[in-house]
């Protein structure tokens, strides 16, 4: 923790220098009762750009988001804004406020999270801001200077903006998670004249709902590719998630998908969950560019595929050339023994 603090200590000073004039508004992710991991990196990468960081919390019922939020380290203030209209982020009904919010406070820098959420509300707000967004952030080179992947992860671009308003998503996995701090206040955004938009409405949410834990979140992840040749097979993973202990969770590639082994919420990769968990598995899986984009960051990374030329193994810390349909089942009982 002290290793973390004093790194955090270092950057902030590094940007002293040209952060004096920022004024930075985090856009918080939320269910209205659980504030969301990825919001804690973005206000990590908030407190690279200055000293004075707002929490923003869109929603209905909140405060106890916002308690969340205001413990945070990095947060000097955290607004709510409260309506039924805000209930399930509707991007139409949230970005007119924030807009609105924006143009009284005049943020030098706007952020939030690189998820579905993040990439629903920004580049509306963008839109109506007359400004660049910025997708995909993986790193904060000054105020103005940032850097982002591009050709699935194969080259890092980097990209300085002359907007007056900078507006950026982040990817939570290049971005440490804020620690708790002091308390910081809590103020409320008068939104009585809140208007929920008539073109598009919320009929109904269909969550898959889990005892595992999040792709996001995932301490360890065992994905399954086009190898375990149907959905049947993926029970092995699964059985070896819960073999290596709690934090354990079950992903796929694009192609496991695409063949319909599993659903597409456990889809890894450029068009799927972005990962970096403490170990990833992969069983089956060739390692095609578009799935490394979204694991290569994995602390370690472990491959098991009969192909020896399997592109996965260029960046596994550990492979095993072998008939997975021998070797998990083997893993299996030796973890269980």
């Amino acid at each position: 923790m002290f290793v973390r603090s004093l790194r955090r200590n270092l950057l902030r000073r590094t940007f002293r220098s040209f952060s004096s004039n920022t004024k930075t508004l985090v856009i918080a992710e939320h269910n209205n009762t659980e504030l969301f991991d990825s919001t804690l990196s973005c206000v990590t990468a908030a407190s690279l750009l200055g000293s004075d960081t707002t929490v923003l919390v869109v929603g209905s019922k909140c405060q106890e988001v916002a308690d969340k939020v205001a413990n945070l380290d990095g947060v000097q203030k955290v607004v709510v804004a409260d309506s039924e209209a805000f209930e399930h982020s509707i991007a139409e009904n949230v970005v007119p406020m924030i807009a609105k919010f924006q143009k009284e406070n005049e943020f030098s820098h706007i952020l939030a999270s690189m998820t579905t959420f993040g990439k629903n509300v920004l580049p509306r707000l963008a839109g109506q801001l007359n400004v660049q967004p910025i997708s995909d952030v993986i790193s904060i080179k000054s105020s103005d200077t940032f850097e982002r992947p591009v050709y699935a992860g194969n080259a890092i671009s980097t990209v300085q903006s002359t907007d007056d308003v900078k507006i950026l998503t982040i990817r939570s996995t290049s971005f440490e998670k804020a620690s708790e701090s002091t308390k910081a206040p809590i103020e409320t955004y008068d939104v009585a004249d809140t208007v929920s938009s008539e073109s598009t409405k919320w009929i109904s949410d269909d969550l898959q709902t889990s005892d595992r834990p999040s792709l996001t979140s995932a301490r360890i992840v065992v994905s399954g590719g086009r190898g375990m040749k149907n959905g049947e097979n993926f029970q092995m993973l699964y059985d070896l998630a819960d073999n290596l202990g709690h934090g354990a969770t079950v992903g796929a590639s694009r192609a496991a998908v695409d063949a319909g082994f599993v659903g597409n919420d456990l889809q890894v990769g450029q068009t799927g969950k972005v990962v970096a968990p403490d170990l990833y598995v992969a069983v089956g899986i060739s390692g095609a560019i578009q799935h490394l984009a979204g694991m290569k960051d994995s602390k370690v990374i472990v491959a098991i595929n009969k192909d020896a030329d399997a592109p996965i193994f260029q960046v596994a810390d550990y492979g095993l050339v072998g008939d997975l349909f021998k070797v998990i089942p083997e893993l299996n009982k030796e973890l269980q023994s």
